[in-house]
């Protein structure tokens, strides 16, 4: 598949990629967003409703999205920077809606480490980009 154009944003999750290949461009897109605690890409990358949701590795479930960029506002004013490797990733596309299931490991400025399986779910609206309407985070018990 050849690279998305450089006017791209959403990295590749717009019509016209595979299904697939679209979603894990708006997956990546999310985490590269997280990573680079940018406010804006992170804003592109989600739909702009009362029907999202986001769950933070304990935190209460927040809803819409008045709410969740509030969220995402303050973990990166107030939180540490964070570096993600995520791993087995699927996705799974069904119409309109997507879903993909990855495991993160998340490693903190201070060296901190944590596991957390997560799953995010997208859906495609009429202009054929897939934004994300719902995160999930659990943390992942050591051994």
């Amino acid at each position: 598949m050849p690279a998305p154009p450089p006017d791209d944003p959403a990295g590749g999750a717009r019509a016209g990629a595979a299904p697939e290949a679209a979603v894990l461009a708006a997956n990546a897109a999310f985490y590269d967003a997280f990573e680079a605690r940018d406010l804006d890409a992170m804003s592109d990358v989600w739909e702009h409703s009362d029907r999202v949701a986001c769950t933070h590795p304990g935190w209460a479930t927040l809803h819409g999205w008045g709410a969740v960029s509030s969220s995402w506002m303050a973990l990166f004013t107030r939180g540490e920077p964070l570096q993600f490797v995520v791993t087995s990733v699927r996705a799974t596309v069904e119409g309109t809606a997507a879903w993909v299931t990855c495991e993160e490991g998340i490693l903190g400025a201070s060296g901190a480490s944590s596991a957390v399986a997560a799953i995010n779910l997208f859906a495609r609206g009429g202009d054929g980009v897939w934004r994300m309407v719902g995160h999930h985070g659990s943390p992942v018990a050591g051994p």
